[in-house]
């Protein structure tokens, strides 16, 4: 399996060389490309990325095989105004779990199991991101939050995206040593996502 983050840039108006377009995520396995998540800056530009062949809706809780790779998708507390999933993403040896965007995981035990590398949310490193509107929680999650996770659940390796502005127009070599410190007392490798990071698996 190998993973193309083609954008690592939250919702937010800053932007830099290395977080330029919005979140978004190529897995491609053998000949199979298959692009998730996307948000508005890539309007018009998809068929830079790869011509769309197809679109699959992907069910919760019901795994579904596009092209070799199967595609889980898991509930996430994020935002009443949008919803959102995390996919658990597998292919030969290989399982990922991303979640550019939550709060917290639904049958989060079962959607790690297995995994090696938890993509998250970067929105904010230490600081909760945490707001009550009414009763639903909306927001998000910090690094730091889902480095205990990924603990937690025997995940031994994170990689940070949806990238906010402390890691956009902060000094992310700084950021990135505080993360790593974090990721350690954890047992768990990390690293923060730039646009057009490549990772074979």
């Amino acid at each position: 399996m190998k993973l193309t983050f083609l954008g690592t840039r939250g919702e937010i108006d800053a932007r830099t060389r290395r977080h330029r377009m919005h979140t978004s995520l190529l897995v491609s396995y053998r000949s199979a490309n298959v692009m998730i998540d996307c948000g508005l800056d890539w309007l018009g530009k998809l068929k830079r990325v790869s011509p769309i062949k197809e679109r699959q809706l992907i069910k919760e809780r019901t795994p579904t095989k596009i092209w070799g790779i199967t595609f889980e998708a898991f509930p996430v507390e994020h935002s009443i105004l949008s919803p959102a999933v995390g996919y658990r993403a597998s292919a030969g040896r290989a399982c990922i779990f991303y979640a550019p965007d939550l709060i917290f995981i639904h049958e989060r035990s079962a959607a790690l199991e297995g995994v090696h590398i938890y993509i998250g949310d970067g929105a904010t490193v230490t600081r909760s991101f945490i707001r009550k509107r009414g009763r639903a929680l909306i927001g998000h999650s910090p690094v730091r939050t889902q480095l205990t996770w990924c603990q937690k659940e025997g995940v031994p390796r994170a990689i940070i995206t949806h990238c906010g502005s402390e890691i956009v127009t902060g000094d992310e070599r700084e950021i990135a040593v505080k993360i790593r410190a974090m990721a350690a007392e954890r047992n768990v490798e990390v690293r923060i996502a730039y646009d057009g990071m490549k990772l074979m698996l």
